[in-house]
């Protein structure tokens, strides 16, 4: 097959001329064109890859549970998917404190500019607030009572509600573990169906990926342009060491974590890993959803990185919802930075209280763009920093975010071919031949 027939092509082909299709737009003032005539095909593919989204959820989870043969093979696989998510994301956190620690982007930040973001953002910031100030009304133990759906239709309603699904996907599991084999059979056959019919809308869907990809970028690209090219210079120059400090933790975790792990605990080559991965990561990029990427991510698992569909079905799924190693790092980042640019020096306490959070909101995350901000300004209260700061970081937002999403699916995907090669469920392909 010719490589330029190959889909990851396809979608870096699709990928950079939508960057330069949106520099141009930006320079000729075709802003409003591309809203009307471009971004529309972008918003459709991303909707579709939404709306698959619940079902794959739904039946992936529901045969990964039911296929397990007893109670202490799930249990041994979810101790060690769950240990091992919330592992990562409380790495992910020290690393990026360690990093905005060393770098001070904060302190870097120019007084002036200081008021100006905060000026321009302020309708976003108020926004955000009202929904982060419900969220912080609710009593500790409230994450555990929203997890608990009362109304499957109601929960299957809203990508928001993934982690109310999973609770539902894994209950359905475990229960038809426990009934007859000719009770359970039939069921099993109808959900095992209705997960390949998904599979196989997902790869009608993958079939505009490039063109949806385009107009994500383009759109991206003439949205944060605003006024003129100028717009996003000037922001990348003001925020030049936040954004540094953001990508420098996230390569940190990436390249010496998750390919740590996989080294010490599988015989994947880094090569292959990465070569296995890169259609799910770009399309991680482009959509800046975990979620919405999930069905490309279990297809690369399974079809290219040699996981098991009984490993895979279980474990991405899950860490679509709660694994969100990339949003948590960003977040321990953005507060420490908004303290030293609002001139609030955070006490040993404070930062450790950083990680426990960043951690606990990490789960509760919507594998949504944009839902790591809203998380952020729980954050910032609860280390006593006016969550009026965000606007220090709303104008770059949205680029970090790809970058972010890019590391949850390869945290997701490392942890699955770790849990599958710990279940000797992971068969990759053989090396090369000298």
């Amino acid at each position: 097959m010719a490589w330029y027939k190959q889909l990851h092509w396809q979608i870096i082909i699709g990928m950079v001329m939508g960057a330069l299709y949106g520099v141009l737009a930006a320079y000729q003032g075709w802003g409003e064109f591309t809203q009307n005539w471009i971004s529309p095909f972008g918003k459709i593919f991303l909707n579709l890859l939404k709306l698959i989204a619940m079902p794959l959820v739904l039946t992936s989870l529901i045969c990964g549970v039911a296929s397990l043969s007893d109670f202490k093979k799930l249990s041994r696989m979810g101790s060690k998917t769950i240990g091992l998510y919330l592992a990562t994301t409380a790495i992910a956190v020290t690393i990026g404190l360690c990093v905005v620690n060393t770098i001070n982007p904060g302190d870097k930040l120019p007084k002036k500019t200081v008021e100006n973001l905060k000026a321009q953002y302020e309708a976003d910031v108020a926004k955000r607030n009202e929904v982060a100030d419900s969220a912080k009304e609710r009593g500790p133990l409230q994450p555990l009572v929203d997890m608990v759906p009362d109304n499957f239709f109601g929960s299957a309603s809203s990508n928001r509600n993934m982690l109310q699904i999973v609770f539902f996907s894994l209950l359905m599991g475990i229960a038809l573990i426990q009934i007859q084999e000719d009770k359970r059979k039939p069921v099993f056959n109808v959900i095992s169906g209705l997960q390949e019919v998904v599979i196989k809308i997902v790869f009608i869907i993958m079939l505009i990926a490039p063109v949806g990809v385009f107009a994500l970028i383009a759109n991206t690209i003439t949205t944060l342009a605003k006024d003129g090219p100028h717009q996003i210079v000037s922001l990348l120059g003001s925020l030049g060491w936040y954004c540094a400090a953001v990508i420098i933790g996230l390569l940190i975790h990436a390249l010496f974590v998750y390919i740590g792990l996989l080294k010490l605990f599988t015989k994947i080559s880094v090569t292959h890993f990465l070569k296995s991965i890169s259609q799910a990561q770009l399309l991680a990029f482009s959509t800046s959803s975990s979620g919405a990427t999930l069905p490309v991510t279990m297809k690369c698992a399974e079809e290219k990185l040699g996981a098991s569909k009984e490993v895979s079905s279980f474990v991405l799924p899950l860490g679509a919802t709660i694994n969100m190693d990339g949003t948590a790092l960003y977040q321990a980042v953005a507060a420490v930075f908004i303290a030293q640019a609002s001139g609030i020096d955070l006490t040993t306490g404070q930062q450790i209280t950083i990680v426990l959070t960043a951690v606990l909101a990490s789960v509760g995350t919507a594998a949504v763009p944009g839902a790591g901000v809203v998380m952020l300004i729980i954050i910032l209260e609860a280390i006593n920093v006016p969550g009026a700061g965000i606007a220090l970081i709303l104008g770059v937002d949205r680029i970090l975010d790809m970058c972010r999403t890019v590391v949850n699916v390869t945290g997701d995907s490392a942890v699955n071919a770790i849990i599958a090669s710990s279940e000797n469920q992971l068969d990759p392909p053989p090396a090369p031949t000298t």
